[in-house]
């Protein structure tokens, strides 16, 4: 079936997956939605997007995201409210941070209209891929990439735009546990931390490896000049509470500008809640724990929301955090976060989008 909607050719799939779909016993990631939006840049130009059916595409063995790293991405959500509608969680911040990653990484920005209006007609083509449960959401995946075939050191004259998206529940079963990172390095000053940049990650997966066989779920990356300072908690943004005040590392070209992170930064400023953005040293972590007063710790992020840390361990001394009952902040910030995504608070900062 062919249809023509809104400049966008769109080719609906005649074998719906949906049917499938087991919400009881979904892991992250690993079931995907019928549909794709694709949009190649060639000529210099965006060219005619098109929404086809979920499946492999075809690339040159000699693209440029393979051999020289051309290539990022985004992450998203979509919820569906009591009433059944479809919206969005700050798309436009996305689409911002997408072009910020753009421009670092020597690739074409997206115009906001493309990538809005591509976005909406892919997700209210596949809206009965969002759960309507508590807890559950759309998870959506822009990303772009050198499809330019060339074995040579520069920016491709080729890429390829796409979203896909992936039925999802609880990122994390339970609090985690984190071990600060004192050799492996995330990102440094003047690299591109900054962006949501595919080789960002693929430089993690060793120490977060090691991590795991060590029995943590994660870690948390120290600066890469002195590793001194606290960065991010694995593909986290992180908190703390000490003694009331809400800290989090300020934001420089080796942090995410996570947009979870503002979102929770803005309500604990709505409430009236201290908050600080700054350079955390480990030791002053260290020390709030033996004071006693640090009261919370928690990872900030589209898949997790907010990630409670149960414990974190410091050259082998292992700091526990109080049980996640008894934190009020960061369990007010997460119920109020889901009750402004399902519609059931109200939005005052005008974060929920339609998608129709």
């Amino acid at each position: 079936m062919q249809t023509e909607s809104m400049s966008i050719h769109t080719t609906v799939t005649t074998a719906s997956q949906l049917a499938d779909l087991d919400l009881e016993n979904l892991q992250f990631g690993k079931v995907f939605a019928d549909h794709m939006l694709e949009i190649d840049y060639k000529d210099g130009a965006w060219q005619q997007p098109r929404i086809l059916p979920y499946g492999p595409i075809q690339v040159s063995p000699a693209a440029a995201a393979l051999h020289y790293g051309q290539a990022m991405f985004e992450g998203m959500k979509a919820y569906k409210t009591q009433e059944g509608n479809v919206v969005l969680f700050r798309p436009q911040d996305n689409w911002a941070r997408m072009n910020k990653s753009a421009v670092r990484l020597c690739m074409p920005e997206i115009p906001e209209e493309l990538f809005m209006e591509g976005l909406k007609q892919l997700v209210a083509l596949d809206a009965d891929w969002v759960p309507q449960r508590p807890g559950y959401s759309l998870y959506i995946r822009p990303f772009m990439f050198g499809s330019e075939g060339l074995l040579g050191v520069r920016p491709a004259s080729e890429y390829k735009f796409m979203i896909f998206c992936s039925p999802a529940s609880g990122y994390y079963a339970e609090p985690v546990r984190v071990k600060i990172e004192e050799h492996y390095t995330r990102a440094v000053e003047g690299g591109f931390g900054f962006a949501k940049a595919a080789g960002n990650y693929g430089g993690s997966l060793l120490p977060a490896k090691l991590a795991h066989e060590e029995g943590y779920h994660q870690i948390i990356w120290t600066d890469g000049r002195e590793h001194n300072y606290i960065e991010e908690s694995g593909t986290m943004n992180v908190m703390f509470v000490i003694d009331g005040t809400l800290v989090t590392p300020a934001l420089s070209t080796s942090i995410l500008a996570g947009v979870t992170r503002d979102s929770v930064l803005q309500l604990a400023r709505d409430w009236g809640v201290p908050v600080e953005e700054r350079r955390i040293k480990v030791q002053e972590i260290v020390d709030a724990y033996k004071a006693g007063t640090l009261e919370d710790a928690f990872g900030t992020g589209t898949a997790a929301t907010i990630a409670h840390i149960q414990s974190i361990t410091f050259r082998g001394d292992e700091m526990m955090l109080p049980p996640v009952a008894e934190r009020t902040l960061s369990n007010k910030i997460s119920v109020e976060l889901d009750n402004i995504r399902y519609g059931l608070a109200p939005d005052p900062h005008g974060w929920v989008v339609p998608v129709v």
